[in-house]
């Protein structure tokens, strides 16, 4: 008995509906994500198979790295509103005026590393330029003139005003070339505050490190 030869036909599907989906995750991945700030101090932080994050509040860094082979140290915060609280009690010391446009565009910069004396020309200087190489020579924190401690200090007491519970974490970032005398200097500035638990920023180790 002869077979019965099927007609061939030809098939098509619908894609708008898979349109659709596609263009829906691909405005919420656009919409969601966050920008990487460029790092006025980039450093390559020494390797370690330590996964814990850091918290995304309650953390102040300080990040210290050499630039032109001259050492620096940048200071950042990660609440606006302590930024903005340690500015006020800075300004009160140095006896220093910001205006409202000054503090909240100081209270955008997550990190920085200029003199207080200095920090009104690094506002009024646009976001690209401020992360240039060579514009900001860090904070000081000698002897003579240690406004580091400064701002640890005030930042501290800011975070506590903001109705904090807990005290404020501290990470350093040091590059993994950093010299250990420089790291202990920093350690020292926040013994001396009585903080003796902190936070070292390394980068994942591979597995066939």
């Amino acid at each position: 008995m002869a077979k019965v030869k099927m007609t061939k036909k030809a098939t098509s599907i619908d894609m708008t509906a898979m349109c659709d989906v596609a263009f829906l995750l691909l405005t919420f991945f656009i919409l969601t994500a966050t920008a990487k700030v460029p790092e006025p101090l980039p450093v390559d932080t020494p390797s370690s198979t330590v996964q814990t994050k850091l918290p995304e509040t309650g953390l102040a860094t300080i990040t210290i790295g050499k630039s032109d082979a001259k050492e620096q140290v940048f200071y950042g915060m990660k609440d606006r509103d302590v930024r903005s609280g340690a500015l006020d009690y800075m300004a009160q010391k140095y006896k220093l005026t910001f205006t409202d446009e000054e503090k909240a565009q100081f209270a955008l910069i997550e990190e920085f590393g200029v003199p207080i004396e200095s920090l009104k020309q690094l506002l009024a200087m646009k976001g690209a330029d401020r992360a240039k190489k060579g514009v900001q020579p860090g904070i000081p924190c000698d002897s003579i003139n240690n406004q580091l401690q400064d701002w640890i200090q005030y930042a501290r007491k800011a975070h506590i005003d903001g109705g904090a519970t807990k005290e404020l974490q501290f990470a350093i970032k040091g590059d993994a070339k950093e010299e250990y005398p420089q790291i202990k200097r920093i350690m020292d500035i926040l013994q001396d505050q009585k903080i003796n638990s902190f936070n070292l920023v390394t980068g994942l180790r591979g597995k066939d490190y």
